[in-house]
């Protein structure tokens, strides 16, 4: 039998091994990005590959402003309620029109893995990019109903394969210094591309011609267009070459992009070799990766825990009732006037914008832990609050104007907050804990939590909100929830600023998961290296000079 002490023992010494694991890595010479050509290159690509994330939230607020242009309704009209469609023959055709991305985005997930990880992340992006083309194309130009709903298909389908590949590329392409904000930033900008959607589709619904929707529907296929163009001169993953075996390829880039093409440069150096030899630890221990994996070792489902956690608390937290049924926020709210609601939702967008991006630039300067414990927190205080403002509101006979304006208040508290945390960070994190052979899987796996809690929420949170006797009950109940959420990062949330993502494993995996490369080696063998002017191109990975 164990006793306290003895487990007060273990877990002290895996909090030690967990410090150890952050401080190991060295310590480089700081590089500034606007001052090097290569890292200002490098971060062009970058920008190429972020834009897969303005077209998925573009693409999410499509529908939801093209409802609001009269023409689509007229185009559309079984979607509307009238003498021979009621309502819940209407809700179910807008329904399947909104939801078939979503199936098309689930049945990739499970090809985008194997895609990525046989082929290449650049391949991924280009299939992805070509099916939302297609599916633009086919919406923009559609005759009927059925063919509209085809081309959303094929953006669902495309939108997985570049949507996952995209931060994959991305996170392994960065230099170590910078991936952390770089990386960050690639899910903020869901919210560019949401609100991109919003003005242009109130300036074409003046247009007095299909085209007020049309014009909306076609340009979404424009951040894809340009990655698609780009695509080829992008550079593909050094890890992923390396583990088809094109050790040449990989030093070519990571010297190119990170030191300016100096093969013998210590970074460089340092990051080949340390890739090249954990590819190889991984390999011996997992031979060939799978879905098991995630459930064989104590690292594994620890990793496992905190992803299906991020699709929970990012989709499941009262932020599914802000952004799905706001409406019926305000009217409880007691907000009814169209215009203030236009306006407080438009005010909203940009401001979830600006707080994303900012966290986002920060997220080495404060930490992934502290930011994620300061976003759940301010997510309870701010719901809690909430809950107490909207009993004294309907109590009152929703005859309290100030505290149904308060209520408001505390819904752009809890947007800010959630926004500290989970809006940049959710894949950022995501990609940080999971090794090589993992992390496409298991972006998988985190992105099918999120869907079927999206489902799960867009089922139950407009039932409970009607039928519980005082919608401050329901408050009370995501109040409760995400207290529990808070718990769960406080307890399995480890920072993960400063090591390589190599080095992350020993955080989870131990201290020999990782291959220990001597820096103070590695800089002799430069150093004669460089007195011999002999560097190691015909060698198929760098060992000793």
């Amino acid at each position: 039998m164990v006793n306290r002490k003895t487990l007060r023992s273990r877990g002290r010494r895996e909090r030690e091994e967990i410090e150890v694991a952050l401080v190991e890595g060295p310590h480089f010479e700081k590089v500034s990005w606007t001052r090097e050509p290569h890292l200002r290159k490098l971060y062009a690509w970058a920008v190429i590959l972020i834009l897969g994330s303005v077209t998925t939230g573009y693409d999410g607020m499509l529908v939801n402003t093209s409802q609001q242009i009269d023409r689509w309704k007229e185009f559309f009209p079984r979607t509307q309620v009238g003498p021979n469609n009621p309502q819940a023959v209407a809700d179910s055709w807008l329904g399947l029109l909104v939801n078939i991305f979503n199936i098309g985005s689930v049945i990739s997930f499970f090809i985008t893995p194997y895609v990525a990880d046989q082929w290449g992340r650049k391949t991924a992006i280009a299939i992805g990019c070509g099916f939302m083309i297609a599916g633009g194309v086919v919406s923009a130009f559609c005759t009927q109903y059925e063919m509209f709903v085809a081309g959303r298909f094929l953006l669902g389908f495309g939108n997985s394969l570049a949507q996952m590949a995209s931060p994959l590329l991305l996170t392994e392409i960065c230099h170590p210094q910078h991936r952390g904000p770089v990386t960050a930033v690639y899910n903020c900008l869901w919210n560019l591309g949401a609100l991109m959607v919003a003005w242009i589709g109130w300036g074409t619904a003046r247009i007095q011609s299909d085209w007020a929707w049309r014009s909306i529907t076609l340009l979404q296929i424009l951040p894809s267009l340009v990655q698609i163009l780009f695509i080829y001169w992008i550079p593909e993953s050094p890890r992923y070459l390396m583990s088809k075996d094109r050790h040449r390829e990989a030093l070519d880039i990571l010297a190119k992009y990170h030191a300016g093409g100096k093969k013998h440069d210590l970074l460089v150096q340092f990051e080949y070799r340390e890739i090249s030899e954990t590819l190889k630890i991984e390999q011996q221990v997992e031979r060939s990766a799978g879905y098991l994996d995630f459930v064989r070792t104590k690292g594994n489902r620890w990793r496992l825990a905190i992803l299906i956690s991020l699709g929970v608390i990012s989709q499941y937290s009262g932020n599914a009732l802000f952004s799905n049924y706001i409406d019926t926020v305000y009217e409880g709210a007691g907000i009814t006037d169209q215009n203030k609601k236009l306006a407080i939702s438009g005010g909203k967008t940009i401001l979830d914008l600006i707080v994303t991006v900012l966290a986002a630039l920060n997220v080495d300067r404060f930490g992934r832990r502290p930011l994620f414990l300061v976003s759940i927190s301010g997510m309870v205080i701010s719901f809690a609050s909430w809950t107490v403002c909207g009993a004294l509101y309907e109590n009152s006979g929703m005859r309290n104007a100030t505290a149904g304006w308060a209520q408001l208040v505390f819904i752009w508290l809890f947007g800010i907050s959630y926004d500290i945390g989970f809006s940049g960070m959710l894949i950022a994190y995501a990609l940080e804990v999971l090794p090589f052979r993992l992390r496409a899987k298991g972006m998988m796996l985190m992105n099918i939590t999120v869907q079927a809690v999206l489902a799960l929420s867009n089922q139950t949170n407009k039932i409970a909100w009607n039928r519980l006797p005082r919608h401050w009950y329901f408050m009370l109940f995501y109040t409760a929830w995400d207290f529990l959420e808070l718990c769960f990062v406080y307890f399995f949330y480890v920072e993960t600023k400063g090591p390589t993502l190599e080095e992350i494993a020993r955080i989870f995996d131990g201290m020999d998961a990782v291959a220990n490369i001597n820096i103070r080696q590695v800089e002799k063998e430069i150093q004669h290296a460089e007195h011999e002017e002999y560097i190691h191109d015909d060698r198929p990975y760098p060992g000793a000079f």
